[in-house]
């Protein structure tokens, strides 16, 4: 029987969910890594010192593949601590005219939809576990609050996202389950390449933004995880400090 807390992190094969990942395991936790390809998931585990590790290929827009990555991770399992609803995809950057309808609904799906099914799952498995409970955390962005230009499908689904996480945790106070977000603005990753050469602003000038170590996300999941479950951090901001969120436009 394995001691350690079990998390589930959508999206681990690269960025974000593998610098959790990798921060989670480093800190005792067993990492389910969940996500649509499985040569970046297996990488993932490789970079797990300790190697408590599953790698489970997933893709979060289908129920019963949803279904079937928790149903795994119990029978081996037999409980979930954590799951961090980190997948997400964005559109290209455009008029919100000429956004289509199936770029908006790829959005919608992946980022609303996809964490709305994990969330179903892991409470299944959180209500009805030997030791009630247990924490989730989305991804949200500084998008759930301010929007950046030509970003109406991503900042639509974030902004979604806040009230998921509140519906969340309130529906799962009476299970024992805390769910909070996470809320990043500019981590290094290859997704911030762009960000550090020139992104749009309000006023439509283009301008070169800070970033921030993506290891500071790691730390700060380690921390909300590692809180005991009378305790939650509902929101959290994490940005470079030089960005411009505070005063955007």
């Amino acid at each position: 029987m394995n001691n350690t807390k079990i998390a589930i992190i959508t999206g681990a094969g690269s960025g974000i969910g593998r610098a959790v990942a990798i921060a989670l395991n480093e800190n005792n936790w067993t990492v389910v890594l969940a996500g649509r390809r499985k040569k970046p998931l297996e990488e993932t585990a490789a970079l797990c010192e300790y190697k408590n590790t599953t790698v489970i290929t997933t893709d979060i827009t289908n129920k019963s593949s949803v279904e079937l990555l928790f149903q795994k991770t119990k029978k081996k399992y037999d409980r979930l601590d954590l799951l961090f609803n980190n997948a997400g995809i964005s559109a290209p950057a455009k008029p919100l005219e000429d956004v289509t309808l199936l770029e908006w609904q790829n959005v919608l799906n992946t980022n609303v939809t996809g964490v709305f099914l994990c969330t179903q799952e892991a409470f299944k498995i959180m209500k009805n576990q030997k030791i009630q409970g247990g924490r989730i955390i989305n991804n949200g962005s500084i998008s759930a609050h301010v929007p950046r230009p030509q970003s109406a499908p991503y900042s639509a689904s974030k902004h979604a996202i806040t009230g998921l996480t509140k519906s969340t945790s309130l529906d799962g106070r009476k299970y024992n389950i805390a769910c909070g977000q996470i809320d990043i603005g500019n981590a290094a990753s290859a997704m911030t390449q762009t960000i550090e050469k020139g992104i749009m602003q309000a006023d439509g000038s283009l301008k070169a933004e800070a970033t921030i170590n993506i290891n500071d996300i790691g730390r700060t999941i380690v921390y909300m995880a590692n809180l005991p479950l009378n305790t939650n951090v509902p929101f959290v901001t994490i940005m470079a400090n030089q960005m411009p969120y505070i005063g955007r436009g």
